[in-house]
């Protein structure tokens, strides 16, 4: 350990596209001297580390598994005491169900220097990026973000939260979403109403599926939709017909959905 120990950097890399990352996220990057990142770091920001940078994949192992908290939490300590300035690179916001308030403990605990590089979180940038307005004066003055998966496997209280706000986003959606949205309705949530899942938002793979709540399940699902996505329900989900960025893809025999694919261009009016 050296006497004078080094800083590390929790970094939020935003939603997915390299463009919407932050200016000193981006700076920080390029003079790391230890990167590590998560899988939905874009991998763009990831090659902007520079030469004799050490690049640490914390999401894989050599099993093909994450690399736990604590493993993570002893990396970072470990080679900021050993005086390396450390950028641990996430995907989002780093203090929005990102782990950052683990990390930036570990290094309290550790008398190690840290910042927090906010980033824009994907409970903001998926809606919108799906024509969805988490807000808007005719049909929306609030909304809640939650997980669909808490620590340990267990399930955050969806009956609670469903009247909590206008809008409901549920990050991490994609492998409960039939859980989500069946546990939605019967806590107040009509089935009918307007709710859009979002994969890969804000990247050249973004598709969206538009249905209602408790259509959308089966929907999603024939569309292919899978990880990472991001669930939003309330009446703004509606204005993603008219306001998404993609037009209408081929759904198939699918009527109740429209599914849109942000490689297609802009929408037809």
């Amino acid at each position: 350990m050296t006497s004078t120990p080094g800083t590390v950097y929790l970094v939020g890399a935003g939603p997915g596209a390299p463009g919407l990352a932050t200016v000193r996220a981006v700076e920080l990057v390029g003079r790391a001297e230890v990167l590590a990142y998560d899988r939905l770091a874009p991998a763009e920001l990831v090659a902007l580390a520079p030469p004799g940078c050490e690049l640490v994949d914390v999401g894989k192992s050599a099993s093909g598994q994450a690399m736990p908290q604590e493993e993570i939490d002893d990396l970072l300590v470990g080679r900021a005491r050993a005086g390396r300035n450390v950028v641990r690179l996430k995907g989002g916001d780093p203090f929005v169900f990102g782990r950052g308030g683990e990390e930036a403990l570990a290094c309290v605990r550790a008398g190690v220097p840290f910042e927090v590089v906010p980033g824009v979180s994907s409970a903001l940038a998926a809606p919108a990026a799906a024509g969805v307005p988490l807000t808007h004066r005719e049909v929306a003055a609030s909304f809640a973000v939650v997980t669909a998966s808490l620590a340990g496997g267990a399930q955050p209280d969806l009956a609670r939260l469903a009247g909590a706000a206008d809008t409901l986003v549920v990050l991490m959606a994609a492998e409960r979403l039939e859980a989500v949205c069946r546990a939605l309705v019967p806590a107040g949530r009509p089935a009918r109403q307007p709710a859009v899942v979002v994969q890969w938002a804000g990247t050249d793979r973004q598709r969206s599926v538009r249905a209602t709540l408790g259509d959308l399940p089966a929907l999603a699902a024939a569309a292919g939709i899978g990880p990472p996505a991001t669930l939003v329900a309330g009446e703004v989900a509606a204005l993603a017909d008219l306001l998404a960025r993609a037009p209408e893809a081929d759904a198939g025999p699918v009527e109740a959905a429209r599914v849109l694919d942000s490689s297609s261009g802009p929408p037809a009016r």
